[in-house]
């Protein structure tokens, strides 16, 4: 993966580590439908995580879309087939398009009502899809023609093509604010290493590299064409595999693992602790999660989107990782003007570090929290007079790893990433 190595050397990668959610599923088809809808392992939704977000935005969809506002498709999933991820509450709240140069016109007229029974139900359904993917067509057919691809995509990658018509898209003018991408394959369990050369090389290693060339070429276009600082990519499966090998030199399905988020407006680094593994595990060992799936997205919504309330459409709260270096609340959490220029030195750090806050007054609290959004301990409280403070914090026992401190004055909250090492 050195292509994704180098973006994580120029500071565009962010590795959050251990990624599931709790009590696996383990089944393909409905951890893929956890996932897709953002619901608890006992939970079955039949909207997408992103097509309620894209449905909060615009609650009439389809009604009345396109419009002079909002003239471009609200998702595009690269594919013949609109993932669950994407459904809205009637309909999908996007599209599914395989190439935009061979995008055909679908047929103007419906010529009967569809009768009143579960067939004509499920007819006036796909008929109503069909019309929306329609009304998009000259759009994206015209993004397509005047887009452009500046850098160079490795061929026979059927992920960098995908990537590739993404770019030309955005490059094209259009404003469609998601993209899906997939890549299959992953299913690992038999041959997923190569035994005659070493277990460095086989299928896993060939897939990804796939993804990680992919990524490093759709980066260095957007980077071309000028547009790096309005995209940021994110990698997803529906769960990770088990540690130890197989008898058929594969892997089972696991609970947990990582997931790369890219851009340039990401915090470049890895969130989480690297997984303890036995010197002899057994073939269902498993990657204990550590973070809820859930909680990127989370962060995505609110930092990336502006979404102030994501839990309205997760359905419940969860923390919000420090991702994304333009959000409001992982990374740089500012609700009220009066908190300003929170920071710490060193970080990371190893005995010691300063805590600095400027304020105009008011009762301060700051905490140490882990990275699932816990109070570990509390670094200091009460009450400071308008100005510039600092508060100096001794590790003592902490262990070294990843973790948040939190500075709260008079209701304002700003949250930031901390390194004991």
């Amino acid at each position: 993966m050195t292509a994704l190595r180098d973006m994580y050397n120029d500071g565009l990668v962010s590795v959050v580590q251990n990624v599931g959610y709790p009590n696996q599923d383990y089944s393909h088809f409905r951890s893929t439908d956890i996932w897709m809808s953002g619901a608890d392992s006992d939970q079955y939704l039949e909207t997408g995580w992103a097509g309620r977000y894209l449905q909060s935005q615009h609650p009439l969809y389809p009604d009345g879309y396109p419009n002079p506002d909002n003239p471009d498709p609200l998702a595009i999933q690269i594919g013949p087939v609109v993932s669950l991820a994407l459904m809205g509450t009637t309909v999908p709240v996007g599209m599914g398009i395989a190439d935009p140069t061979a995008f055909y016109q679908f047929v103007n007229d419906i010529p009967e009502p569809a009768p009143n029974t579960p067939y004509g139900q499920e007819l006036e359904f796909i008929r109503l899809v069909t019309q929306q993917a329609q009304v998009y067509y000259d759009t994206v057919k015209n993004a397509a023609e005047n887009g452009q691809n500046l850098g160079q995509y490795p061929a026979q990658n059927r992920l960098a093509e995908q990537l590739r018509i993404v770019a030309q898209l955005i490059s094209g003018g259009l404003k469609t604010p998601i993209y899906i991408v997939e890549l299959g394959g992953f299913d690992t369990h038999s041959e997923q290493v190569d035994g005659t050369f070493g277990n460095a090389e086989g299928a896993h290693a060939y897939l990804l590299k796939m993804v990680s060339d992919a990524i490093g070429a759709f980066q260095n276009d957007l980077k071309l064409l000028g547009v790096d600082d309005r995209v940021a990519g994110m990698t997803f499966s529906e769960f990770g595999r088990t540690i130890g090998s197989n008898a058929s030199i594969g892997t089972d399905h696991g609970a947990a693992a990582p997931l790369f988020v890219f851009g340039k407006e990401v915090i470049p680094g890895i969130i989480g602790d690297n997984p303890v593994i036995p010197s002899t595990p057994l073939v269902s060992y498993d990657v204990d999660m550590q973070h809820d799936f859930r909680s990127i997205y989370a962060s995505a919504l609110k930092d990336w989107f502006g979404i102030a309330n994501p839990e309205s459409i997760l359905g419940q709260t969860f923390p919000i990782l420090p991702i994304f270096k333009a959000g409001q609340s992982g990374t740089q959490v500012i609700h009220k003007p009066d908190v300003m220029d929170v920071g710490n030195y060193p970080n990371p750090f190893h005995g010691a570090t300063t805590f600095t806050f400027t304020s105009e007054g008011g009762y301060v609290v700051i905490s140490l929290l882990d990275m699932g959004g816990r109070v570990l301990q509390t670094v200091a409280e009460g009450s400071y007079p308008s100005g510039t403070h600092r508060v100096t914090y001794n590790r003592s026992d902490l262990r070294p790893g990843n973790y948040f401190y939190q500075v709260k004055v008079n209701g304002s909250t700003v949250t930031k990433m901390l390194v004991v090492i």
